[in-house]
């Protein structure tokens, strides 16, 4: 690989020494993710995994896939990329873990302008701790050099996961029932959905973006910036400790989106909107961009990543096992009949 060289390759724009030492870069990012089950190295063509099945009856393969969106135009503006692949991770995980799964590994996808190798090991800090905090294994991924269609500075991020699943305790909406009980599990902020109309709300592209701001506590950059939650070890430890009948990933198309998606026909999600602990971004947002009450829960998290809906009998349990992963989990509605799947009263 050292004698690899192309003169007329690199005459065209792409650099492909830059590409070998963003992976030697990258290499001490990509083992702390290591876990048992890893059985490739990285560098080669495809990311060896060996599932632990034992206690599984039926293993089922679970997979998720999804980007950053236009956040990262946020994190170009502020040059910080340290934390837009953590987005990137839990875009992806935070669905699996929806049906049950447990995540097993990741691989990423970055596309860029102009290869810098210190840029791309940065990039991939993030989606390693995004992997850590998932539990899963950063077993491969591709970084591709794009000159002439996208701007030197500019990259996209991309990445999919897959997980596993007993396929007698995949979570089935068939199990809900009137009377459970709605979990809201809060968000850290936007998280990493709706930023087309962030980036036009806000003006980012004039903004000054390192400018603290009293209202959120923090500069709007780092407001824009902040990470999205990654609830894999919280649910999982719910799901062992409750009876869990529907989990919903909270992302574009907000709660009149997501929460009808686990809900079965005959029954609505009843969230009490006064419950709902909004951060001080979404009003900023809302009040900047007069942007309708609707519109808001209708694109954006408002302040809770992700719904859970459980029995009555165990939503202690739940609530309980979600708080000791540091999950700050509180009671958002209930289940009752009804034509539309979900209400927000």
């Amino acid at each position: 690989m050292n004698n690899s060289h192309s003169a007329s390759y690199a005459a065209a724009g792409v650099n492909i020494e830059a590409g070998y030492e963003g992976v030697r870069l990258m290499k001490r990012h990509v083992e702390r993710t290591l876990i048992p089950g890893v059985v490739s190295d990285l560098g080669g063509f495809g990311g060896l995994f060996e599932p632990d099945t034992k206690g599984m009856s039926r293993p089922v393969l679970v997979s998720g896939t999804d980007g950053v969106g236009t956040k990262q135009r946020i994190a170009q503006l502020m040059d910080k990329h340290d934390t837009v692949g953590i987005d990137c991770v839990a875009m992806c995980v935070n669905d699996i873990v929806c049906c049950g799964a447990k995540p097993l590994f990741f691989l990423d996808y970055i596309a860029i302008g102009k290869n810098d190798p210190e840029k791309v090991a940065t990039l991939v800090s993030g989606v390693a701790e995004g992997c850590v905090q998932a539990g899963c294994a950063l077993i491969g991924g591709e970084t591709a050099e794009h000159p002439g269609t996208m701007a030197p500075n500019d990259y996209d991020l991309a990445g999919f996961s897959v997980g596993m699943v007993d396929r007698d305790k995949v979570i089935s909406q068939s199990s809900m029932r009137e009377g459970d009980v709605i979990l809201a599990l809060p968000s850290s902020g936007l998280h990493s959905n709706g930023y087309s109309l962030v980036r036009k709300v806000f003006d980012v592209e004039h903004a000054d973006l390192s400018k603290y701001c009293e209202e959120l506590g923090s500069t709007l950059g780092e407001a824009l910036l902040t990470p999205t939650v990654i609830y894999v070890k919280p649910v999982l430890a719910a799901i062992a400790a409750a009876e869990v009948h529907g989990i919903s990933h909270i992302t574009g198309g907000g709660f009149y989106e997501n929460i009808p998606r686990c809900v079965p026909d005959g029954l609505t999600a009843r969230v009490e909107k006064a419950a709902v602990k909004t951060p001080a971004i979404f009003s900023l947002l809302q009040r900047v961009g007069n942007i309708p009450e609707r519109d808001m829960f209708n694109t954006y998290n408002m302040g809770v990543g992700m719904t859970m809906i459980v029995s009555r009998d165990t939503a202690d349990k739940a609530l309980e096992a979600l708080r000791s992963h540091g999950c700050n989990a509180y009671v958002l509605g209930d289940v009752v009949s009804g034509e539309d799947k979900v209400a927000l009263a």
